[in-house]
């Protein structure tokens, strides 16, 4: 058998393996929508902690900063989780007539849960981004906000602006896989940044001293400021950056995010989407349900 001949057939064979993969791929991507209906759940990933997005309902008896991802309650087995991510998604499950099935893990692991197939979608407070954009499809965004700092009062007056904590003696927290890390990396090179997976141990490292200041999101920056009213703290409300925030699902489910960007516009039309922000984001009466 000649050389060449050998050459074509094995490019003939590798073509037609790229080809079925490329086609499993495909059938497997554009089914989602069509397994949420089989099934009759919308299976929501998110990471609970981010106030007030996702969060453990102290009646559950559990509190959040205690329980380990190892641990069964932390998947929502026994949990009940609120939040303004979870009325968002029991809306969604209620307009494609399927059943809310809640999924907590590590904000770092819910686009590879997305993957594998574990979730459906991803409603975590999660911003847009353009290395995020490579690896799923964003929803039309449902709300803008940007990164604020808290500060340790031992720094009450010195420091006044996120910039004046870019230098090496500042010791500044935000958790891993997040736009906060990000914010920290790329706009306070300076600094030392320190990684902490919750959002509360971060606060808690402020206010013991470990650090020296918290970067992350206003509207949960607001609310444990409000939370945790201390002369330990100091909050610089004033956001510095700007930051999209979306639902994401895998690519390749045209179908799947056309109705997914429909029904975040009907919650936005008919009022549904404001009497929720308002609910958690004007409102106090939820407080005691997470302290």
């Amino acid at each position: 058998m000649s050389g060449g001949r050998v050459s074509h057939i094995v490019l003939v064979t590798i073509t037609a393996a790229l080809w079925l993969l490329a086609a499993s791929t495909a059938i497997a991507a554009t089914d989602v929508l069509a397994r949420i209906q089989r099934h009759g759940e919308l299976r929501v990933g998110f990471a609970v902690g981010y106030m007030p997005f996702e969060m453990i309902d102290r009646r559950s008896g559990i509190r959040e900063r205690f329980l380990l991802p190892s641990d069964p309650r932390y998947s929502g087995q026994s949990a009940h989780f609120i939040g303004f991510d979870l009325d968002i998604a029991q809306h969604l499950a209620d307009e494609l007539g399927v059943r809310l099935a809640p999924v907590n893990m590590r904000f770092t692991e819910l686009i590879d849960a997305l993957f594998s197939g574990r979730i459906d979608i991803i409603l975590s407070g999660m911003s847009v981004t353009p290395e995020r954009q490579a690896r799923v499809d964003f929803s039309d965004p449902y709300m803008t906000l940007g990164q604020t700092v808290l500060l340790s009062s031992r720094h009450r007056g010195r420091v006044k602006s996120y910039l004046d904590l870019n230098s090496a003696e500042f010791v500044v927290a935000s958790p891993p896989g997040t736009t906060g890390a990000e914010a920290v990396r790329t706009l306070l090179p300076n600094a030392t940044y320190l990684p902490i997976a919750s959002e509360a141990d971060a606060i808690a490292a402020v206010r013991s001293g470990s650090a020296d200041a918290f970067v992350y999101d206003r509207p949960h920056n607001a609310i444990a400021f409000a939370l945790n009213p201390s002369d330990d703290l100091v909050f610089l409300d004033e956001p510095f950056t700007s930051e999209q925030i979306a639902a994401a699902i895998r690519k390749g489910n045209p179908d799947y995010l056309d109705r997914l960007n429909g029904l975040i516009a009907e919650l936005k039309a008919d009022g549904r989407y404001q009497m929720l922000y308002d609910r958690w984001f004007n409102q106090t009466d939820w407080y005691d349900r997470v302290r």
